[in-house]
C-alpha cells in the first residue's frame, strides 16, 4: 500500500493525501460508488476539503460545474466553488487566484482540451497550480480533457479505427504538469491505441499513457502511479525503440515502430513512470 502523507495547507490544518495528482480517462462513475471521485475528495481533505471546480473545457461550463458541485457537496466537503472562467487570461484575475489559493483540491473537468489550454495555458493560474502541487499543499484531478493537458505535448484530437499514421492524431503543446508523459483518454472505449502509437512515433522521447473510461492514474508524488477504477491503463514505452519510418513517409502512409514495450495495467497495479517499470501491486 502507498504511504499516506500529511499535507499542510493555508488554513493551518493538516489533511492526509494519498494521491496528489489524479489523471482520469473520462466518464468516471458519478452515481454509484464514485470510487475515483471519492478518492479525490479524500485526498483533498475529506470533510475538511475546500474544492475548486474548473469547468472551462466544456461548452456548458455552468451545467458541468453544477454537477460536480453537487457531487462534492454531497460527499461533505467543507467548501465547494466553481471557478467559471470564460475568457483567456481571465484566470489571472485576483478573484480566481484568491479562490485557488484557499483550495485544497482542484478538479478540472472534461470538454475540449484545446479550449482548456487556450483559456488557462501560460497563466498565473496554472503556474500557481504547478507550484502548489510541487509544494504539496494542493491536490489536482483532471478528467478527459483535464487529463489530456497534463503532458508537455498534448493530443488535441484525431481519429481511430486505422493503422498508425501521421494524420491520425493532432498534436500540440500541453500544460506540462508531467512533461515526460503523453496522455490519451477514453482509450479502449474509443479504440485509440493506433492514435497513441502515432503520437509516440512523433515524440519518441515521451511515455504514452492511454487511460480507459472510469479509470484513473493516481500519482503518489514519488514517481509512481496506481491504477484505480474499472478499466485499464495502457503504457506505450518507446525507450528501446529501434526504428520508425515517421520522418520518411507521407502523412497518409502507415507507420512502423519496432521494439515498443507495451504494458496493460488494471486496478491495483502500480507503475514507476520515471524508471519505466511495473511495480508489485
Amino acid at each position: 500500500m502507498l504511504e499516506v502523507k500529511p499535507i499542510l495547507v493555508q488554513q493551518s490544518m493538516v489533511i492526509s493525501t494519498r494521491y496528489p495528482v489524479m489523471v482520469i480517462g473520462g466518464a468516471e462513475d458519478k452515481v454509484n460508488g464514485c470510487e475515483i471521485l471519492r478518492a479525490f475528495f479524500e485526498s483533498a481533505g475529506g470533510q475538511q476539503a475546500s474544492i475548486g471546480i474548473v469547468p472551462c473545457a466544456s461548452q456548458e461550463p455552468s451545467v458541468v460545474g453544477d454537477r460536480y458541485y453537487k457531487i462534492f457537496q454531497g460527499m461533505g466537503a467543507q467548501q465547494v466553488q466553481v471557478l467559471d472562467i470564460r475568457q483567456p487570461r481571465e484566470c489571472d484575475e485576483e478573484r480566481w487566484l484568491d479562490i485557488l489559493e484557499r483550495c485544497t483540491g482542484i478538479f478540472i473537468t472534461g470538454g475540449d482540451q484545446q479550449r482548456l489550454c487556450d483559456l488557462i495555458g501560460g497563466s498565473k493560474f496554472i503556474a500557481s497550480i504547478k507550484q502548489r502541487i510541487e509544494r504539496g499543499d494542493l491536490v489536482m484531478a483532471g478528467t478527459s480533457a483535464g487529463a489530456a493537458i497534463v503532458g508537455e505535448k498534448m493530443i488535441a484530437g484525431g481519429s481511430s479505427g486505422e493503422s498508425p499514421n501521421q494524420l491520425l492524431v493532432d498534436l500540440t503543446d500541453g500544460l506540462g504538469i508531467f512533461p515526460d508523459l503523453l496522455v490519451d483518454q477514453h482509450f479502449h472505449n474509443r479504440n485509440r491505441m493506433a492514435r497513441l502509437m502515432s503520437a509516440i512515433a512523433a515524440h519518441p522521447d515521451k511515455l504514452g499513457i492511454g487511460i480507459d473510461e472510469d479509470t484513473c492514474a493516481a500519482f503518489d508524488g514519488e514517481g509512481t502511479f496506481e491504477v484505480i477504477g474499472k478499466g485499464t491503463i495502457t503504457i506505450i514505452d518507446p525507450r528501446e525503440l529501434t526504428h520508425t519510418n515517421y520522418l520518411d513517409v507521407v502523412k497518409t502512409s502507415p507507420l512502423s515502430l519496432h521494439n515498443l514495450t507495451v504494458h496493460v495495467l488494471s486496478k491495483g497495479n502500480r507503475y514507476n513512470y520515471q524508471h519505466r517499470t511495473v511495480l508489485p501491486s
